[in-house]
């Protein structure tokens, strides 16, 4: 089991505004998207009482994506009470992503 919220243009902002909130922008047709998908939902159970973790379907969520101006995916947001404290493009480690994390708890 993990803790992955399915995330949309219409819960986005919601979402963004918890204390510490990981987002993780992808798309079906991104091989690089789907290997870290695994290394996300670790994430989303290590952290589970500490960060919210969440995935947005980029090709189903436009205004989204475009908002944050993604170009390029997968794309890593992350967040401190609705603000962006950090950001990662392409393919990462879980190492990457947990100290990118850890700097902000």
């Amino acid at each position: 089991m993990n803790f992955v919220e399915e995330l949309n243009d219409d819960n986005y902002n919601e979402f963004i505004n918890r204390e510490i909130s990981l987002v993780d922008v992808w798309a079906t047709f991104c091989g690089p998207c789907k290997q870290l998908m695994p290394t996300i939902e670790e994430l989303s159970i290590e952290y589970k009482d500490r960060v919210s973790i969440g995935k947005l379907e980029g090709t189903e969520n436009r205004n989204t994506v475009t908002e944050l101006g993604v170009r390029s995916i997968p794309a890593i947001f992350l967040y401190k009470n609705g603000e962006i404290v950090d950001r990662s493009v392409g393919m990462t480690t879980k190492d990457n992503l947990k100290q990118m994390i850890e700097k902000h708890l």
